[in-house]
């Protein structure tokens, strides 16, 4: 299914357009249907196949009224006032959509605001909303930077669950999930455990790695695997002096729907490099540009953005894997070779998805860019943290993906919820999808422990 989402390149007409976007989406399934019974382009007809996934995702995925939104800031602010709440939306700090000609707001909008605006994380009224990471992770950097390099051992396992409404007893099921690739900081990969014997392991290097189950469906039947790996982190400071003239062009090529250097990607990024040649200095500027100017937010699933690097730079905000992407966009762009890793962020508190960067600088080879983590650091003054994260992680990661919008091995017959990523795993029964509603994803931290030299 993945060789089609180039076709989201394809402009929708402007009669569905225009809909879409005051939230008449009964009426748009309706023409779509409509315009799929004629002779139709290939591109075209593959694009409006996809919006009719696409717009059920964006209906879930935006529950609150204005009404429910505002009362939602009121309980959880101190004296929240209406003023506030518009003034965060002429901000487009909260993100929204028509629905039948009504707004209506993501279902994350207070914890984006919690997380990226301190004014009004001090006024909040319940702690459970506020991010706790920052001590572990300026602990962590400074023990990373004394030492040299740091190791973690991560047992995980994670579970896949139909939920009781969406089962289908007797009918063939296929699932996918997660598994950390045997590449980069990862060591010493053990697969533990699987909910049944019959499963198929990915190689270690599968640039989408999974464990694959197929077999038929048993009534609250669950679906599970549990690995340790080491994760092997080492500080590099790389010096503009040090760099080689002679730099390899792998990564640098684009990659539709959304690694492509149209004219305004090719201007912005022309704007932010200048006449710099450096490779390292321009992944360095493309970092500080992002880091500096891309607000954090939480976004709707990916599969409904079309374009994501320009979503980044003409809103100028998205989460982790939105600046991601528009790191490796731009580093492509003006020469620099990068490339996606993603999969979970865990350490001894928290365990939760993740997306961060890669680029090749010769001689130092393959390092690493977190834009989001770096931003969220240059937001509260914390200069240190913020430059770490330009060539250097912490070992809290879990890289299931090396490569954006790879397919499963084997490939699901329906679309899947999350074409570009693998975080949390993935499903289907032989008869149709099994969409993010239909299911329940767990990952859980067994154990997570420094490794001492």
């Amino acid at each position: 299914m993945n060789k089609d989402l180039k076709y989201l390149d394809t402009q929708l007409p402007e009669d569905i357009a225009k809909l879409k976007a005051v939230g008449e989406y009964d009426r748009v399934e309706r023409i779509i249907d409509k315009r799929l019974e004629k002779d139709l382009p290939v591109a075209l007809r593959k694009r409006l196949e996809q919006e009719k996934e696409i717009l059920p995702i964006i209906r879930d995925s935006y529950p609150h009224t204005y009404e429910a939104a505002l009362s939602l800031f009121k309980d959880n602010i101190a004296d929240f006032k209406t003023e506030e709440f518009e003034s965060l939306r002429d901000e487009d700090a909260l993100d929204w959509v028509y629905l039948d000609g009504e707004i209506h707001f993501r279902e994350n909008i207070l914890q984006n605001i919690m997380k990226t605006r301190p004014n009004y994380a001090k006024r909040c009224t319940n702690p459970e909303l506020l991010d706790k990471r920052t001590n572990l992770l300026n602990e962590t950097m400074h023990k990373m930077k004394e030492k040299g390099e740091l190791t973690y051992h991560i047992r995980l396992r994670a579970t896949l669950k139909v939920k009781p409404e969406a089962q289908k007893p007797g009918e063939k099921i296929r699932v996918h999930l997660p598994l950390p690739i045997e590449y980069a900081q990862v060591k010493n990969f053990r697969l533990i455990d699987t909910s049944h014997k019959s499963a198929l392991v990915n190689e270690p290097d599968h640039p989408a790695r999974t464990v694959y189950f197929e077999k038929e469906y048993e009534a609250d039947e669950e679906f599970y695997v549990e690995y340790e790996f080491d994760n092997h982190m080492v500080y590099k400071n790389p010096l503009l002096e040090e760099v080689d003239e002679a730099q390899p062009t792998f990564y640098t090529e684009e990659q539709l729907p959304h690694i492509k250097f149209s004219p305004y990607i090719k201007s912005v990024a022309k704007e932010i490099i200048g006449n710099e040649t450096n490779p390292l200095e321009k992944a360095r500027l493309i970092y500080e540009y992002i880091t500096k100017n891309v607000m954090y937010s939480f976004v709707r699933p990916y599969y409904t953005i079309t374009d994501i690097p320009t979503y980044a730079l003409t809103g100028f905000k998205g989460d982790c894997g939105i600046q991601a992407l528009t790191f490796i966009t731009l580093c492509r762009a003006v020469g620099v070779p990068a490339r996606w890793q993603a999969g979970l962020y865990t350490n001894p508190e928290t365990i939760g998805n993740h997306d961060w960067a890669q680029f090749y600088v010769a001689p130092f080879g393959w390092l690493y860019a977190d834009t989001s983590f770096g931003g969220s650091a240059y937001r509260t003054g914390e200069e240190e943290r913020w430059k770490f994260y330009f060539g250097n992680l912490e070992p809290f990661r879990m890289p299931a993906v090396s490569d954006f919008q790879h397919d499963f091995t084997p490939a699901l017959d329906f679309s899947r919820n999350d074409p570009y990523d693998n975080q949390n795993g993935e499903a289907e029964f032989e008869s149709g999808k099994l969409t993010y509603n239909d299911i329940e994803t767990t990952e859980v931290a067994i154990e997570i422990y420094e490794k001492e030299d």
